[in-house]
């Protein structure tokens, strides 16, 4: 904020204000070059406090925060509301919600500066054309905007269709570019082609490569030379190369960072486990490392505090690691707690089948047979999942 003062001066209990001397005998404003200067300055002053409209339209017109506003602002100016209103009119047309164009224009602001007709509908049109409809269209763009930015001819048609020559399907490509709409922008000849040539170099399948890019499209936006660094850490770690393992488990090395890794095996010494245990756990099942540091935590004390599960049991199946703690683990162990309080379940029951199995084996086992004898577990159980909702 600029402040203007006038100079005063105390006389006799009485401010007065000196007059400023008559301009042409100010000398340095001569300098015509300081003239400009001054002018500048004094008309940026008098239009600071006022609100630009583009922070306006933005909190009135879109819902953002003044702080978001005037984020937003930095990256497109806005004189009148006709530009950005034809923008937003297009997206309303195209099935966006107002909650996705907010979205959209948060991560995107200069999309409000864009023809719709010339640099948006091409796009939308050019995936619409290949079978996607509205709704997933508007999840595309609203939470991958920058899609507008790439050139549809140069960039975003060329990268479909090397990805549907790799996928051999046109609707696995559709699917890998729901899971991850950022892989259309990623730069193929630099990064993502020589990735999947250092997995053919070491004798991963095509079958695997294609289901763990439909699984996890980003998996090959790495560089080459850390990939080639992962691809030997996991055949050291004893990975066959012939088994999708070896491609979970590269892509689990390349999305934890090493400093990361160590913390996670930290935390799983807390409960006990040794560094071989913790190699022979990823081994059966690679997504146990990619689990927060907080959700390995929470889940071991589940298990072991709460259902008095020996840790050792969780090694021989670490896949537990990886369930929802609200919408399966408590819900089946408050069943169990009840079937065990009513003496409808052996204290040696083998607890991991339990959460192991699938939803409906464990209605069918644990729930239907003992509607009489424990006719709350129903009720509980149901209850429970709707919480975790």
């Amino acid at each position: 904020m600029f402040y203007h003062f006038c100079k005063t001066i105390l006389n006799g209990g009485k401010h007065i204000t000196r007059s400023p001397p008559p301009i042409h005998k100010l000398g340095f404003l001569r300098n015509p070059s300081l003239s400009l200067s001054l002018k500048y300055d004094y008309s940026s002053t008098t239009t600071k406090n006022q609100q630009p409209f583009s922070v306006s339209y933005l909190i009135n017109t879109l819902g953002f925060s003044q702080e978001a506003a005037v984020s937003a602002s930095r990256y497109v100016h806005l004189e009148t509301p006709e530009k950005a209103e034809s923008v937003v009119s297009f997206f309303k047309n195209h099935g966006f919600s107002q909650t996705q164009i907010s979205k959209l224009i948060r991560r995107f602001p200069p999309v409000l500066l864009s023809d719709p007709d010339k640099t948006l509908f091409p796009k939308i049109d050019f995936l619409s054309s290949k079978g996607i409809p509205s709704p997933d269209l508007a999840k595309i763009f609203s939470g991958y905007p920058y899609l507008f930015k790439s050139s549809l001819e140069k960039q975003i048609i060329p990268s479909f269709d090397f990805y549907k020559n790799l996928l051999q399907s046109e609707a696995k490509t559709l699917e890998a570019i729901k899971r991850f709409p950022g892989i259309l922008q990623r730069n193929i000849e630099t990064c993502v082609a020589p990735n999947i040539n250092i997995f053919r170099e070491n004798g991963v399948s095509e079958s695997n490569i294609i289901t763990l890019f439909q699984c996890q499209p980003n998996a090959f936006n790495i560089n080459p030379v850390r990939f080639r660094e992962i691809v030997e850490e996991v055949k050291e770690m004893g990975f066959n190369p012939s088994r999708l393992k070896f491609a979970l488990a590269v892509f689990t090395l390349r999305a934890v960072s090493k400093s990361t890794w160590k913390r996670k095996v930290n935390v799983y010494k807390k409960w006990g486990w040794s560094e071989d245990e913790i190699s022979l756990a990823f081994r059966r099942h690679q997504w146990c490392m990619m689990a927060s540091e907080d959700k390995i935590m929470r889940v071991m004390d589940f298990y072991v505090n709460n259902m008095g599960m020996g840790s050792s049991l969780i090694i021989k199946n670490p896949e537990l690691v990886n369930y929802s703690l609200e919408k399966r683990l408590i819900p089946r162990g408050l069943v169990f707690q009840v079937l065990l309080s009513k003496g409808l379940v052996k204290k040696d029951f083998k607890m991991h089948t339990l959460f192991l199995c699938p939803e409906k084996t464990f209605l069918q086992k644990f729930v239907m047979p003992h509607k009489e004898e424990a006719s709350e577990l129903s009720k509980l159980y149901k209850e429970k999942l709707a919480s975790s909702k």
